[in-house]
């Protein structure tokens, strides 16, 4: 397709040289009156021979391996490289020359990324109040801009911190100076605040995205894990119900999967309250949904890596085994609203997102695209598992996957509460623990409960 439009197009001023294939099959053949040359090993070699300009990646259903494979034989060879638009646009008829753009960090996901479809989700959002509950915040702004464009009633942006939400409400007047929007400073661990507030707003849909994330932070401080993403939660979901709110979607975390730290032991107490809220019935549908790390996002391992190497270095990484489950912002955003039209209540979603990512090779391939040389030009540190970290993350437990739905892009979980589990005595406990300053006690507690929540289920 390049090379017909290359062909055709001389005002773009290109030249096909050859190409690469790794099917051996090929070689020797001719598309368009171009040859294939060989395998792509090859091309550090016939860069020297041809002496092209660049390189054009054009494997549009290449996964990640691939294109960091293909952007270290560039390197090698000393070329620039660009990538031809995914499959989607393929298959749509959209994909030109034109549209061969620069590899970005979203290429590294090892997949191809999920678009959803916005027919089912449109009638969820358009015509409603929609609230979001840490709207300035980085997926929680995301999620505004897409309610945004869907129409809504009104939306309302929530946030405890003033300058992120007089952000995002910049941004949308811009973007969107018809929408009729209001901005909310607030906290979600005040109750009475926050029920006076959402009873009187009345939203129909809640997106609950206001979360304290950080492990290391969250092990240094437990109480504010505790309070903030539990208490918190359990404060929006008893405001959701008062309101008569239709839906309650929570934004979770890979962490809660078996955790080995409190950030990740609150959210898995924080879905069994979910969990609770839609086993008790009423009018309010309450669903969860499962992240892996969002890829630039605030405190995401991506923007660290970028800001090390435009230091010159070095790149620190946790450890050379390490994965991660890489998201985009807009997946991640998507993800939450698509669930808010498909959820009846009670269900966790995940994103299928394919093969985890080693961290080690994610940083080299950043390192590559800006240019300079793994270990040689910018050196890469290995500092250690933090407390609280995993070496590699789960999106579900063994049990939880025998008894998941498999969608091509989501899965779905509809656990049951377990019968033995008394969540008002437990948040009685650590409440008092909490109240009582005793940090490292709740600490444990918290981290024993929700290793047996997660062998419960």
């Amino acid at each position: 397709m390049v090379a017909a439009e290359a062909a055709a197009s001389p005002e773009l001023g290109l030249v096909v040289l050859g190409y690469l294939d790794d099917d051996p099959g090929l070689k020797g053949r001719r598309f368009e009156g171009v040859e294939v040359l060989g395998s792509c090993d090859r091309l550090p070699e016939l860069a020297g021979e041809l002496r092209p300009d660049e390189v054009i990646i054009a494997i549009p259903s290449a996964r990640g391996e691939v294109v960091r494979r293909m952007l270290r034989l560039s390197r090698l060879a000393k070329l620039p490289f660009k990538l031809l638009p995914g499959i989607r646009e393929i298959i749509k008829g959209e994909a030109s020359f034109r549209q061969v753009r620069s590899v970005n960090p979203d290429d590294l996901l090892g997949r191809e990324s999920v678009d959803f479809h916005e027919a089912p989700v449109r009638k969820v959002i358009e015509g409603k109040r929609v609230l979001v509950t840490g709207a300035g915040g980085s997926i929680g702004g995301e999620i505004a801009r897409q309610v945004a464009r869907l129409d809504p009633a009104e939306l309302l942006m929530l946030g405890r911190g003033e300058n992120s939400i007089f952000e995002i409400e910049n941004e949308l007047a811009e973007s969107f100076p018809a929408l009729r929007r209001e901005s909310l400073i607030a906290d979600i661990r005040d109750r009475e605040g926050l029920l006076r507030l959402v009873k009187a707003r009345r939203p129909q849909v809640i997106f609950h995205a206001a979360a304290h994330k950080h492990v290391p932070f969250m092990e240094r401080f437990p109480l504010e894990a505790f309070v903030n993403n539990v208490l918190g939660t359990q404060n929006v979901i008893d405001a959701a119900r008062e309101a008569g709110c239709e839906r309650m979607v929570m934004l979770s975390t890979d962490k809660a999967v078996d955790p080995r730290g409190v950030m990740g032991a609150s959210k898995r107490l924080a879905e069994m309250l979910m969990l609770r809220a839609a086993a008790t019935g009423g009018a309010t549908r309450f669903l969860s949904v499962r992240f892996g790390n969002v890829l630039a996002s605030r405190g995401s391992v991506v923007p660290l890596f970028l800001r090390q190497i435009e230091r010159g270095g070095p790149v620190t990484v946790t450890d050379p085994e390490a994965t991660r489950f890489f998201m985009t912002i807009k997946e991640a955003s998507m993800l939450v609203v698509q669930a808010s039209a498909l959820g009846e209540g009670g269900e966790i979603f995940i994103l299928n997102m394919g093969e985890s990512v080693g961290i080690l090779e994610l940083a080299r391939t950043l390192i590559l695209l800006a240019g300079y040389e793994p270990e040689d030009e910018i050196p890469i540190e290995f500092t250690g598992l933090r407390p609280g970290e995993k070496l590699h993350e789960q999106l579900m437990t063994d049990r939880e996957a025998e008894a998941s739905e498999l969608g091509e892009q989501l899965m779905i979980l509809r656990p049951n509460l377990p019968k033995d589990l008394d969540l008002d005595a437990i948040l009685a406990e650590l409440g008092a623990l909490a109240g009582e300053g005793r940090a490292a006690d709740m600490a444990g507690r918290l981290l024993e409960i929700s290793s047996r929540m997660g062998t419960s289920l």
